[in-house]
């Protein structure tokens, strides 16, 4: 058993760990609620961009015209690309294997044809790096609050691949914000873009110059806010991740401080029983 001084050390270093925990803990509630206002504020925009772009591509553009938009293009998939989307740091629970883990089945299995990935993140680009993948951009350091010009450097490789020709489809994975307690990997296609189904929701508006020129100036910011989104749910998913690891990492530490106190508690109690013992044993003698 160990001595109650080693005991004691172990308690004291403990709490000063629980306090880090309870402090990391505070600091990504407040971080992710921001996160989560700033994800739950950009769907709106999101669908409505793709509601434009359904009806823009029904109104006044036949079938045979599609070909004049590259983005809209469908060709047979010989070569594809992710865009993987993973936080730079750790501390997240199993969030960064969960979506190591998505992107790695996607490319081993799901793809079924060779894969460049576009590394969003620290964590995939390590990763992705070590198991000896084609990355062939990586972005870091996006921080807690990007901007669309931080992200339009990711869509314009994935863009300029794509009408190159020198990939056939770009996915995008990325961890879905469902809730503070659930944040699910995605894989989500983003290019070539699927043409949504026209509502006539602007059927009556007139678009200037004309309803093409406005949509092939639409697509390319509809994959631009795709990816903003995605990273948007990707920095909720993050912060919501470290919090509940922080939250759980501090009961930890209350528990373990517990069952320390009470090997503690019989370390003393054995102690002073030795020596009451001890002193019996001397008194015996003398007698």
């Amino acid at each position: 058993m160990a001595s109650p001084r080693e005991i004691r050390r172990r308690i004291r270093s403990v709490r000063n760990m629980s306090q880090i925990t309870r402090a990391m803990e505070m600091v990504s509630a407040s971080k992710m609620r921001r996160a989560q206002q700033r994800v739950v504020a950009s769907r709106p925009y999101a669908e409505r961009l793709q509601t434009v772009i359904a009806d823009l591509s029904a109104l006044q553009i036949d079938p045979e015209e599609m070909r004049a938009f590259p983005l809209l293009e469908q060709r047979e998939v010989r070569r594809s690309a992710v865009i993987l989307i993973t936080p730079d740091k750790g501390l997240t629970g199993a969030l960064n294997s969960n979506i190591i883990r998505r992107a790695s089945r996607y490319i081993l299995s799901d793809a079924g044809v060779p894969v460049e990935v576009i590394a969003t993140g620290k964590k995939g680009r390590d990763f992705m790096v070590r198991t000896r993948q084609e990355v062939v951009a990586e972005f870091t350091g996006m921080g807690d609050n990007p901007s669309l010009e931080d992200i339009r450097p990711i869509a314009q490789v994935a863009l300029d691949d794509f009408t190159s020709g020198k990939v056939d489809a770009v996915h995008i994975v990325f961890p879905r914000f469902v809730n503070t307690l659930s944040q699910v990997p995605e894989v989500r296609q983003i290019l070539p873009i699927a043409r949504p189904e026209g509502v006539g929701e602007y059927s009556d508006y007139i678009f200037e110059p004309n309803p093409r020129a406005v949509l092939n100036d639409l697509l390319p910011r509809f994959v631009e806010i795709q990816i903003y989104q995605a990273l948007l749910e990707s920095i909720a998913s993050e912060h919501s991740a470290r919090m509940v690891a922080m939250r759980n990492a501090s009961q930890n530490a209350k528990d373990l401080v517990s069952d320390l106190t009470l090997s503690y508690n019989k370390a003393r109690q054995a102690m002073i029983t030795a020596e009451v013992s001890e002193i019996a044993a001397g008194a015996n003698a003398l007698g």
